[in-house]
């Protein structure tokens, strides 16, 4: 079998099964890059949505000026629409199975191809979240079965993952890769797994975001703006969880936790409250935020305004990350002084994300006025976000100074628990273990594991490259304070990133 698979040059015919969101945006695609394609819809209702649907595309690219109306009846003119499944995939080089995602509607399907497909075509599922193994095992020739996962909107979005099995041919594999290249995309290889590479590293780390809003860590917005401002992404968790779906990220979770096991893939309690409470996000009008009005509903102050110290004591660290700060209170006209006194409302420590800031609140002399502040840079050279760190014994009234004296010199600020990690750190830093993990397990590159974010998910930087830049052995220390902190065995740092860290490689040469 491995020997007679198609080759891309070869594929001319590809017909589509399931013209659904999905299943149009694809058949539109492949019909834009010059394929004929037959569009297959069981139900006749579905199959006419689905063609309405990839015609209102097709007009909106022409009234965008993308394509002239000549090349959009071209387009059509090479999409067949039939509700025969037997008809329409005889004479195709591949198919693409893009409907819902119930394995035994799969199994039903594949065994209508076996028998309507010729022996060397190419089926190629769509799936996000269902096993491609056990869907080729079920097959006759396994060999001529891989995954092709595009993103929403297909047309737009520039990556594919090309999924291979135990049971695939390498040659099924490069077809597919080359074929996805050719329709403008960028593939990266996985092998099969749950999740892949974008749902297995991006829904946990959406999932921690939500343990840190329900154990008090932050305010909701605090814990999206870190991400944005802190990490440079371009939406918040609980912003992107209440886009996605909170329903569709739950089940996501429960696949990754069914075949991995371990904390890192239980659903958080508050997700799975939410969705009993029918609150999924932005299709149902609330999740984490309220878009029943205009604009998503902002939570109301929960702390009064402060006026901003007359003087600030700040704790010098030896290694100077609060100098600049301190030149920038004193330009601001705010005095500065070495230590606190009886008359001083705030005192100034460095908060390392991984050591408490409870002891030098406490070595102060005045915990109830210290804040820990940890400067991130936030791209241009220069602290952009300021995490304020709060212990437990910090006064209401001395949090508030300090989002004020922020603000004064023109730092955008967060608050958070005295927690190791904090908020940047914790997000990002458990999501780069689960990404050396997958490099480390054989299941992706970490060239690909990077791409499949940036082009995914809009990173600005892969997490594997975000964690050369953090420095290994800095991820593995910050790590490791979160584990002995809370006793989760999740933020273990996985054995690669520990021996990398210990010899000072990169992922990324």
């Amino acid at each position: 079998m491995t020997s007679n698979v198609i080759k891309p040059t070869d594929i001319r015919e590809v017909a589509v099964i399931g013209l659904g969101l999905m299943g149009s945006g694809i058949a539109e695609l492949l019909a834009r890059s010059g394929h004929h394609v037959v569009a297959i819809e069981i139900d006749q209702s579905f199959l006419d949505q689905g063609m309405a649907r990839l015609r209102t595309s097709l007009d909106k690219a022409v009234t965008r000026g993308k394509i002239a109306d000549t090349a959009r009846e071209e387009i059509l003119a090479r999409i067949r629409p039939t509700a025969d499944i037997a008809a329409g995939v005889a004479n195709a080089d591949l198919v693409i199975e893009a409907i819902p995602e119930r394995m035994e509607l799969k199994r039903t399907l594949y065994a209508q191809l076996d028998e309507a497909c010729r022996a060397d075509a190419i089926l190629a599922t769509n799936t996000s979240s269902l096993s491609i193994t056990e869907i080729a095992g079920g097959t006759r020739y396994p060999a001529r079965v891989a995954g092709l996962h595009f993103f929403n909107p297909a047309p737009v979005m520039k990556l594919v993952e090309v999924i291979s099995t135990v049971l695939t041919s390498p040659e099924t594999t490069q077809t597919l890769a080359l074929l996805a290249r050719d329709l403008g995309k960028t593939p990266v290889q996985v092998s099969d797994r749950a999740g892949f590479i974008v749902n297995a590293l991006l829904v946990p780390y959406l999932n921690h975001a939500v343990r840190l809003l329900e154990t008090a860590q932050a305010t909701r917005e605090d814990i999206d703006k870190a991400a944005t401002m802190g990490l440079g992404l371009p939406m918040g968790p609980l912003t992107l969880l209440d886009l996605i779906g909170l329903d569709t990220s739950l089940a996501v979770l429960e696949v990754l936790q069914a075949e991995f096991g371990g904390t890192r893939y239980a659903p958080a309690p508050l997700l799975r409250k939410l969705c009993d409470a029918r609150l999924f996000g932005r299709k149902s009008g609330r999740g984490f935020y309220d878009y029943r009005h205009s604009t998503p509903e902002a939570a109301a102050e929960d702390h009064p305004p402060a006026s901003v110290p007359a003087e600030v004591a700040l704790i010098r660290d030896s290694d100077g990350l609060l100098d600049e700060l301190a030149s920038q209170i004193t330009a601001a006209g705010i005095s500065v002084a070495p230590q606190p006194s009886a008359g001083t409302g705030l005192v100034i420590v460095a908060a390392d994300p991984k050591h408490r800031v409870l002891d030098a609140a406490l070595a102060a002399g005045h915990p109830a006025d210290v804040v820990g502040i940890h400067l991130i840079d936030t791209g241009n050279g220069k602290p952009g976000l300021a995490e304020l760190v709060l212990p437990d014994v910090t006064a209401a009234g001395t949090a508030a100074k300090a989002r004020a004296l922020a603000a004064k010199v023109g730092l955008h600020a967060v608050t958070s628990r005295d927690r190791p990690g904090f908020l940047t750190e914790a997000l990002s830093y458990a999501q780069f273990n689960d990404a050396v993990r997958m490099f480390q397990d054989g299941y992706a590159s970490p060239a690909d594991i990077d791409t499949a974010m940036m082009l995914g998910c809009g990173y600005p930087r892969g997490p594997l490259q975000m964690l050369d830049d953090a420095g290994p052995a800095n991820v593995v220390d910050v790590l490791e304070a979160m584990h002995a902190a809370t006793g989760d065995p999740a933020f273990t740092p996985v054995p690669l990133l520990a021996e990398y860290a210990t010899a000072g490689t990169r992922f990324h040469s």
